[in-house]
C-alpha cells in the first residue's frame, strides 16, 4: 500500500484531495463540537502535505443528513476548529463538488488549506456513484485517503475517487493498519483479546477470527449472557439473544477451554442510576440484571492481561455510561495501560471509556474505526483500503 512518505518531492503545487474522518460528536443541546480527537489524529497528515507545498482539498462525512444539505450538518465549525488546531488559516467551501468547490480549489495556493461541505449532503457519496467520484476527482491530481472510520464503506469519497486519481494512504491509516495487521497476522504471545458489548451478533465473526489465533478470550458485558445461558447458567433478567444460542454453542465448541465467561456480576433490577444493586456469585437471581463483571472476575482479567504480550480491547465489560457498573470496564482499562504489553483498543465505546479514564496515552493503539476495526479483526477485506492497494 502506498503511503503519502512516498510521494515526499512530488507533492508541491499539487492538489490534494484528503478524504478525513471529521464526523464528529456533536453536543446535542448546542450542536458545537464535544470532542475533536479525529481531528487532531489527522493533523500529521494535514502537516506533512502542507510542509511539501501541497494545496490541500479536506472532504469528510458529518452525521446522517441521507443526502440532503442540513446545515445543522455543515462542515463549517469543522473548518474553523481544525484552524485552530492547525494554527493556520482553513478556507471553506459550501459544496463538495461543482462550480463553488472548484472555485475554491482555484483560490488556493501552495500549503493552503481547505475543507469542503458534507459529502453526504449528496445521495451520490453514499451510493458511490461514478459521477459522484468524477465530480470528485476533478478538484485534484492526486487523493490521499486518511479516513479509516470509513474504511469499511464503499463510496464515493472513499473507494469510488481512489479509482480516479493516484491514491495513497495517510498516516493514520498507515498506523491502524499496521496494528490491526499485529493483532491478525503473526501475533506476538501470549495474546489476549477482551470482548465485550451488548449483543454477540456484532462480535461473532471477529471471535471466529481471533480464536484460531489468540491464547485466551476474556468475555464480559451483556454478550457473555448470551454464552452463560447457553451453558445453562441462570442469568436472571440479562440481556440474552436468543436466536445467537446456537451460535454461541458453536463458538464455544471451537474455543476448548479458551474463552473465559463471568464467575460473578454487579448486578440491578432496573438500568438506572439510583437502582439498588448487589453483586452475585456463580449466577444472577430471576428479576435481576448483570450489569458488569464482578470482583473475582475482575480479577482473573486483570491476572490473564498482565501476562500477556499482545492485548486487544473491543467493547465495555458493563454499562460503563452509569458509574456503579463501569467498575469492569475501568480495571481493564487500566490493567492494560500498565500491563506493558502491546495494547490495541478498538474504537467506538471502548475508546470512548479509555479517554473518559486519561488513559489514551499508555494504550499502544487506539483505533479511530469502531465498525472499521472490527471488520478489519474479522479477517474482512476494507474498500477504503483494497481501492490503494
Amino acid at each position: 500500500m502506498r503511503t503519502i512518505r512516498d510521494l515526499e518531492g512530488q507533492l508541491a503545487g499539487k492538489r490534494l484531495l484528503m478524504r478525513v474522518d471529521f464526523n464528529l460528536p456533536l453536543d446535542k443541546a448546542t450542536g458545537e463540537i464535544s470532542n475533536d480527537l479525529r481531528i487532531r489524529m489527522a493533523l500529521p497528515t494535514i502537516r506533512f502535505a502542507r510542509e511539501q507545498g501541497a494545496r490541500v482539498i479536506l472532504m469528510s462525512h458529518l452525521g446522517r443528513p441521507k443526502g440532503k444539505r442540513d446545515e445543522k450538518l455543515s462542515l463549517k465549525k469543522v473548518a474553523d476548529r481544525l484552524g485552530e488546531l492547525l494554527g493556520a488559516e482553513v478556507a471553506f467551501a459550501p459544496d463538495c463538488i461543482g462550480p463553488q468547490a472548484a472555485s475554491a480549489v482555484a483560490g488556493l495556493g501552495d500549503g493552503d488549506v481547505l475543507m469542503l461541505e458534507n459529502t453526504r449532503f449528496h445521495a451520490g457519496d453514499e451510493a458511490n456513484a461514478p459521477e459522484m467520484s468524477a465530480a470528485l476527482a476533478a478538484l485534484a491530481d492526486l487523493y490521499v485517503n486518511d479516513a479509516f472510520g470509513t474504511a469499511h464503506r464503499a463510496h464515493a469519497s472513499t473507494a469510488g475517487v481512489a479509482g480516479c486519481l493516484p491514491s495513497a494512504a495517510g498516516f493514520l491509516i498507515e498506523k491502524e493498519v499496521q496494528y490491526l495487521s499485529r493483532a491478525t497476522s503473526n501475533p506476538d504471545h501470549p495474546y489476549v483479546a477482551v470482548m465485550g458489548g451488548a449483543k454477540v451478533s456484532d462480535k461473532i465473526k471477529v471471535i471466529r477470527n481471533l480464536l484460531g489465533k489468540v491464547d485466551c478470550m476474556l468475555i464480559g458485558g451483556a454478550m457473555a449472557y448470551t454464552f452463560l445461558k447457553q451453558q445453562g447458567v441462570g442469568v436472571g433478567n440479562s440481556l440474552v439473544e436468543e436466536d445467537r444460542l446456537d451460535v454461541a454453542a458453536e463458538l464455544l465448541a471451537e474455543a476448548g477451554d479458551k474463552i473465559l465467561l463471568p464467575l460473578d456480576h454487579v448486578c440491578a433490577r432496573q438500568i438506572e442510576p439510583e437502582a439498588e444493586s448487589a453483586t452475585f456469585d456463580d449466577e444472577v437471581p430471576d428479576g435481576w440484571i448483570g450489569l458488569d463483571i464482578g470482583p473475582r472476575t475482575t480479577a482473573l482479567f486483570e491476572e490473564k492481561i498482565r501476562g500477556a504480550a499482545l492485548v486487544t480491547w473491543n467493547g465495555p465489560l458493563g454499562y460503563f455510561e452509569i458509574e456503579k457498573f463501569g467498575a469492569g470496564t475501568e480495571a481493564v482499562a487500566r490493567a492494560m495501560a500498565d500491563c506493558g504489553a502491546t495494547t490495541i483498543v478498538g474504537g467506538g465505546e471502548t475508546a470512548e471509556a479509555v479517554e473518559e479514564l486519561g488513559l489514551q496515552d499508555r494504550i499502544s493503539h487506539i483505533s479511530t474505526g469502531g465498525g472499521a476495526s472490527l471488520e478489519f479483526l474479522a479477517g474482512e477485506e476494507l474498500p477504503g483500503i483494497a481501492a490503494l492497494q
